[in-house]
């Protein structure tokens, strides 16, 4: 028999970001001050298999959170571009931004795949959030590229200024990839930024061992230069963690409830 959910009902929730646009997302409301930011990965969005099973692990331990679609993803508005880091971190910044001016704090941000790398690179820029949670973030943001566009893409794009990205099976079109937003996603230093994040900002680190998009060394190479950071290794796992959904889950709400114990000690 399912235990009731101690949430009340789902809340949406429109966001304005800088530029105007709406952001779309989910309040999972638990009367709690602490509220935890979920950010999805590449074309994905708030209603992910992945973020959905960790927004209600969340609810079940009483923890309040928000999922919402970064612009140009899922039902926010804008249009979708391959890098857009930038532009994410600042949508993020917009999200915490609403949520400190409801007098809510914000506990941790998790991100999932590109998600994971937007939470480090805001930890980077901002160093207001204590508690950050990269799930299969991509070190190398050179990594990956030709997989996706081909090896000539360099080339290719210098010419055209643009590729059209079309889906491998019914090759209709996917999206298209900018010269912009390629080399904002090239010319993206991981390891700079986290050079960067704040010595009293607690990240944490989980990465599959069998990640078919992003190799678990990207995981290790996190390790070695963030430095209060903890690393978990799922044995099995791959990219969207299909077939460890409970154990991700525990693994995250876990490292939430301590911290959120440390931060009660701290101040009571």
């Amino acid at each position: 028999m399912a235990s009731q959910n101690p949430c009340s009902e789902k809340q949406r929730v429109i966001i304005p970001n800088k530029h105007g646009q709406k952001l779309v997302g989910i309040l999972h409301e638990c009367g709690t001050t602490n509220i935890i930011i979920l950010c999805h990965g590449f074309r994905c969005s708030k209603d992910s298999s992945l973020i959905l099973n960790l927004a209600v692990a969340l609810e079940n331990a009483r923890i309040s959170c928000f999922r919402f679609d970064f612009s140009g993803n899922g039902e926010s508005e804008g249009s979708f571009q391959f890098g857009n880091y930038g532009a994410e971190v600042d949508d993020l910044h917009d999200v915490i931004q609403h949520f400190r001016e409801s007098n809510r704090v914000i506990s941790a941000i998790i991100g999932h795949s590109k998600g994971g790398d937007v939470v480090l690179l805001y930890a980077s820029k901002y160093h207001g959030i204590k508690t950050v949670i990269n799930l299969s973030g991509r070190y190398n943001l050179k990594d990956g590229i030709e997989e996706r566009l081909g090896k000539d893409y360099l080339e290719r794009i210098r010419k055209d200024s643009f590729i059209d990205v079309k889906k491998k099976r019914s090759a209709s079109f996917e999206f298209r990839v900018t010269e912009e937003s390629l080399m904002e996603r090239i010319s993206t230093n991981m390891h700079e930024a986290c050079l960067r994040i704040d010595k009293e900002c607690r990240v944490l680190t989980i990465h599959g061992t069998s990640d078919e998009i992003i190799p678990v060394e990207d995981a290790h190479e996190f390790a070695k230069i963030i430095p209060n950071h903890k690393l978990y290794i799922v044995e099995g796992a791959d990219h969207g963690y299909t077939n460890h959904q409970d154990e991700l889950a525990s693994l995250v709400v876990n490292f939430i409830k301590e911290i959120l114990q440390q931060d009660n000690c701290t101040t009571s």
